[in-house]
């Protein structure tokens, strides 16, 4: 197990050969990297609630009751709900994408496997949270309300140290396919077009 948790840091350096580890599907090769995995998928579903439009205004007065105002902690408690429920849906429902995408070029892998590259492949994701401290530093709880002092030219470069995290993982992505598969790497963005243009297609709806 001790080896998994080192290759969830070690993914965002050499990547190639914690891809190639998948490929291992025994029973202790998956046990041992259960929990990693688990990790994983919470925390990036945190980070993409947290990041989400919901939150930046969670902290409004009238969001849900009237009256109602919220604090941290009740940010945090939210946070962890929200974050959780969407990042174990992210983890089956792009899973499943991703492994469509795959099948139709030619995989014979698992679906498991399939969503445990998209797993490690998330590791920048879940470690954009370490913009939070910081980020909660300069503006505090006026990071979750409409117009509050993170407004302007604070919250478009935080918004795109963002996207940066989630291009990283994008790009993780295609090396996973690729390494685990073999393949090319134009065969291995193939494959994961789904898994991007999908949740860019909803996030305009």
């Amino acid at each position: 197990m001790r080896d998994w948790w080192l290759r969830t840091l070690l993914v965002l350096q050499q990547p190639r050969p914690v891809f190639v580890a998948l490929r291992d599907e025994s029973k202790e090769s998956l046990s041992d990297r259960a929990e990693p995995i688990l990790a994983i998928v919470l925390l990036a579903g945190i980070a993409g609630a947290l990041a989400s439009s919901t939150a930046s205004h969670l902290m409004d007065t009238n969001v849900f009751d009237q009256g109602a105002t919220y604090d941290g902690l009740d940010m945090a408690v939210w946070a962890f709900i929200a974050g959780s429920i969407s990042g174990v849906f992210g983890y089956f429902a792009l899973g499943a994408l991703l492994h469509f995408g795959a099948k139709l070029l030619g995989s014979q892998g698992t679906y498991r496997r399939n969503r445990q590259i998209l797993a490690f492949a998330a590791v920048p994701v879940a470690l954009s949270l370490a913009l939070w401290p910081v980020k909660l530093s300069l503006y505090g709880a006026d990071a979750f309300k409409t117009g509050g002092s993170d407004a302007g030219a604070g919250s478009h470069v935080f918004a795109a140290l963002e996207l940066m995290f989630v291009a990283w993982s994008a790009v993780l992505l295609v090396v996973g396919v690729r390494s685990v598969h073999g393949w090319t790497w134009v065969r291995a963005a193939a494959a994961c077009v789904l898994v991007v243009a999908v949740p860019l297609a909803l996030s305009f709806l």
